[in-house]
């Protein structure tokens, strides 16, 4: 397209994002009008997309990492024909899939964003599959905001991209100087954003961004930068067109107070219509079948850690699915990731120690139709959190693996035991959260998690545990596993994990006393057996549950909320790790938390009343 043409095109792109505001009554036009004409540039000079078909394997991929200016994005689509008019002043209103903040409910977006810092880091994800996995030449274009440009995930990406020589990202960065409050750290110094990310082994692109061919040169000189990611930083202004409003602070977040003058100081509507251009013909990577994999078997009685079975299973996996991949955050030694990573090396994906790129890259995955399995430590993945609860407004599909979980881990101490990440995964919208206790139950879990949707969670341990069950034992996800059940029951003890051991030596010693438990495995904490529990709580009246884990928001609380559609409510009493732990062995850990053999029988014989001094 001519640069004439360009700018006309620019400045549709305000009015339609002006108009959209104003229809809905709120938005963020202001955000949109400053990064009109890189995205005009963007869109008809460069963008390789099949809007028809948006699972083209050789599409370019373009993520707005500036969600809130949702605005310009839906003007872009207006542009490119794919929405109308009247649709696009659905914007913001019930049931229009033109959302606040975009969401993949719109075909064309494939991952949400709005929680700013996210783009970046899971283009990278997206970079990495289509130079790695998918190896099709679509380039990765993420359009960022300036203030956003502080966020530490941010940084993890750039660091990570730099790193990985990714030549088909492109980071546009729209410098409008303003934030929400005011002024952005560096304001309008685009070297202050040169200096960094050259330093992290970026191309560098300093241009105007209200100058249509200086875009287009500067998208052109991205495009044709090998061995490098390239950053095009734009100074623009906020507002950008409209006096009222241009280069202000105040107005941000905020529909324009007079949009028919604005929209008229814009020169008017436009009915600009651009053939964007599309990608070539490639392969689709994604053609070969699944097999069976052949899951690793332990014999009952073995000592596994399950995060060998972990592992070992995903390895197995691995040889079966051609689109499983592994992902880790420097710790696959200890999460038994290298398992994969030594079978598998071209789809693993060291990510070193940054959690937030680990999880942004498994979802940037996903969107190009890959399984990633992410793994670290349980209590490192805290600092993920915001990309996992995304990545369920994404409706992304993703596996994350946290090992070393509890105080079982012993004399590490309390710095690296996951207490909390029950309680965490099990909050995220649609997730799915395991605990399995033994070899023979991870391998089978794992290999069922990569047919699953959404958010999935597997909590695996460091320390050697019996095998208790075959490796022809089926574990449907939502399901349970009743250990000891008799009519004589008194109390049903409800556990996963490590627990679930401890719950059975101490079913043993009660038996001695002629005080009969149930045991329960609750390895599927979400969903969860309500059935196997409602049965359980007619039976015996008393649920006692037993987690490494703090009592808040895991399996006690899982157990609690069965109940809470009206059934009786039976006795319930739940332990959990209470105490900051410190150093010491995992027996001494589990005794010191309250939640060993011996503390659940005593536990017991307090609810039969028949408290005895051990």
């Amino acid at each position: 397209m001519r640069y004439e043409e360009l700018a006309e095109l620019g400045q549709q792109l305000r009015v339609d994002a002006v108009r959209a505001a104003d229809a809905a009554g709120s938005g963020h036009p202001t955000s949109s009008m400053s990064a009109a004409d890189l995205a005009a540039v963007l869109l008809a000079n460069h963008l390789q997309y099949d809007f028809d078909r948006p699972d083209h394997p050789g599409n370019d991929r373009f993520i707005l990492s500036k969600g809130h200016a949702s605005p310009l994005l839906y003007a872009l689509y207006r542009a490119a024909g794919a929405i109308d008019e009247e649709e696009l002043l659905t914007f913001r209103k019930r049931d229009s899939l033109l959302e606040g903040h975009p969401t993949p409910r719109l075909p064309w977006v494939d991952v949400a964003t709005g929680s700013l810092g996210q783009g970046l880091p899971i283009g990278v994800g997206v970079a990495l599959a289509g130079k790695r996995l998918d190896r099709i030449p679509y380039r990765v274009w993420v359009l960022s905001g300036d203030s956003e440009m502080a966020e530490g995930s941010v940084w993890e990406g750039v660091e990570h991209a730099g790193y990985e020589h990714l030549d088909n990202l492109t980071l546009l960065i729209d410098v409008n100087r303003l934030g929400q409050r005011g002024p952005t750290r560096y304001g309008s110094d685009l070297h202050a954003y040169a200096r960094r990310l050259r330093a992290h082994g970026w191309h560098t692109v300093e241009t105007d961004g209200h100058d249509v061919e200086a875009i287009d040169t500067a998208l052109n000189e991205a495009r044709s930068t090998l061995g490098q990611p390239t950053a095009v930083i734009a100074r623009t202004m906020k507002g950008r067109g409209v006096a009222a409003v241009e280069d202000r602070e105040g107005m941000h977040g905020k529909p324009l107070p007079d949009a028919e003058a604005a929209i008229e100081e814009l020169g008017g509507r436009r009915s600009i219509r651009v053939e964007v251009q599309r990608p070539p013909d490639v392969r689709d990577p994604h053609t070969m079948g699944a097999g069976r994999p052949d899951l690793p078997r332990y014999e009952i009685g073995d000592s596994v850690a399950t995060r060998n079975a972990y592992g070992e299973a995903l390895a197995a996996l691995g040889a079966a699915r051609p689109d499983v991949v592994s992902l880790d955050g420097e710790v696959s030694d200890s999460t038994r990731a290298e398992f994969f990573a030594k079978e598998h090396p071209e789809r693993f994906f060291e990510c070193y120690i940054a959690e937030q790129q680990l999880v942004a890259a498994a979802v940037g995955m996903q969107a190009r139709r890959w399984v990633p399995y992410a793994s670290s430590f349980a209590a490192f993945l805290t600092r993920a959190h915001d990309f996992v609860r995304m990545a369920a407004v994404s409706d992304a599909d993703i596996n994350v693996v946290g090992s070393h979980a509890g105080v079982s881990i012993g004399q590490d101490g309390p710095s690296q035991m996951g207490l909390e990440d029950l309680a965490m995964f099990r909050s995220v919208h649609g997730s799915t959260v395991l605990h399995p206790c033994d070899a023979n139950q991870t391998a089978a879990l794992v290999a069922a998690m990569a047919d699953l949707a959404g958010v999935r969670y597997l909590r695996t341990t460091r320390g050697e545990m019996p095998v208790l069950y075959g490796p022809d034992e089926d574990f449907p996800v939502g399901g349970s596993k009743v250990l000891r059940a008799g009519e004589d029951d008194r109390v049903t003890v409800v556990a996963a994990g490590v627990t679930v051991h401890e719950a059975l030596k101490a079913a043993e010693l009660l038996e001695g006393e002629s005080i009969a438990v149930r045991v329960i495995d609750l390895y599927s904490v979400k969903p969860v057996d309500a059935e196997t529990l409602y049965e359980a709580a007619g039976a015996t009246g008393c649920l006692l549950t037993v987690e490494d884990h703090r009592p808040q928001g895991g399996i006690g609380d899982a157990v609690a909320e069965a109940f809470a559609d009206g059934r009786p409510m039976p006795r319930l009493v739940r332990l959990g790790v209470n105490n900051m732990p410190g150093s010491a062995t995992p027996e001494e850990q589990l005794h010191a938390a309250g939640i060993d053999a011996d503390s659940i029988a005593a536990a017991v014989r307090l609810l039969v009343g028949q408290a005895v001094v051990p």
